[in-house]
């Protein structure tokens, strides 16, 4: 999941990185890549920014704003990340209604935003904050920087995780991409604004296809185990073509 992300990256975008082993795995990938002249403006700084600074992968010169500096709200890893903050004149700590504002991150070209996700359906809606009524986690920024990639001029938004999940409790192993969200579950980013869904089984973009479409592309990336249940779901509601082919 992370490599085929690292290939979608061009030199000069500003990141972010949302919470998780996926944006430090990518992190770690992208300090022993080719890239080159990265930004940050990110909510969350984790160690995986530092990893890329350290790699001499973060410049900020391309930047349309805050040119030379890396924008962040708030920063949580190791004490390597607490030492390379420290009265770091190449980072700003901004208040969460700069780092945030879409507007602000739409006018930022080739804006990456990498998050998580704990469930998707067919209908391209992402929660990573609960499964049914079991909250997980919070929404954090994650639509922000969703529709703020989104709109940005060249810019790119992925939410990634992998095909299932195991229940720790009975062993059972199950599609984290559902037909529909389980009763209680939190929507986290609306389904309107998804762009790149990926999975250890490829990566789909999602921008602007209809119900059906996307319904296709996203089973495509299901684990195959689970593929032709998910079919027969989307059939019973009526959003899947017998002409589609996977």
């Amino acid at each position: 999941v992370a490599r085929q992300i690292v290939e979608q990256i061009p030199d000069g975008p500003c990141l972010q990185l949302g919470i998780g082993s996926m944006p430090n795995t990518i992190g770690r990938m992208i300090a022993e890549s080719d890239l080159r002249d990265l930004g940050v403006h990110t909510e969350m700084y984790v160690d995986a920014f530092v990893d890329m600074a350290a790699a001499g992968k973060i410049t900020c010169s391309r930047k349309e704003i805050d040119q030379g500096r890396q924008v962040y709200s708030f920063a949580a890893g190791t004490q390597k990340l607490y030492d390379y903050l420290d009265d770091n004149p190449r980072c700003a700590c901004v208040p969460v209604n700069y780092s945030n504002d879409i507007a602000r991150i739409a006018s930022i070209d080739h804006f990456i935003s990498i998050n998580g996700a704990v469930d998707i359906d067919l209908f391209g809606q992402v929660s990573s904050e609960s499964s049914g009524f079991y909250q997980i986690s919070g929404a954090g920024g994650q639509q922000d920087f969703v529709l703020g990639a989104y709109l940005s001029r060249g810019g790119k938004s992925f939410i990634c995780c992998p095909s299932t999940v195991k229940d720790k409790k009975t062993g059972e192993v199950r599609s984290r991409i559902r037909p529909t969200m389980l009763d209680g579950t939190v929507i986290t980013a609306t389904r309107t604004n998804l762009h790149w869904l990926v999975t250890e089984y490829g990566m789909v973009n999602v921008k602007g296809l209809s119900t059906w479409q996307k319904a296709e592309a996203i089973i495509s990336i299901a684990h195959p185990r689970f593929r032709d249940q998910l079919i027969a779901e989307a059939e019973r509601m009526h959003i899947w073509r017998r002409s589609n082919q996977i």
